[in-house]
């Protein structure tokens, strides 16, 4: 696999994830992923954007009802 940004090879790896939306921010650290050995670019396969999207509809979930109540 190659990288869209600079050509250079992926290789498997983690790599940290940051995430901003609606006032909160999540970070994992060491998601597998393709990490670029020249420029640092990371790709998620689809498994891992699974299950992140999940946490991320879960954590939306417990934040709306946090905020409504307060």
């Amino acid at each position: 696999m190659k990288c869209i940004h600079c050509q250079a090879v992926m290789k498997q790896g983690t790599a940290p994830l940051h995430i901003d939306r609606n006032g909160c921010h999540l970070t994992i650290d060491n998601v597998p992923a393709w990490v670029c050995q020249q420029c640092g670019e990371a790709y998620f396969e689809e498994q891992e954007v699974d299950t992140i999207q999940d946490l991320i509809r879960t954590i939306e979930q417990k934040t709306n009802k946090f905020t409504l109540s307060a």
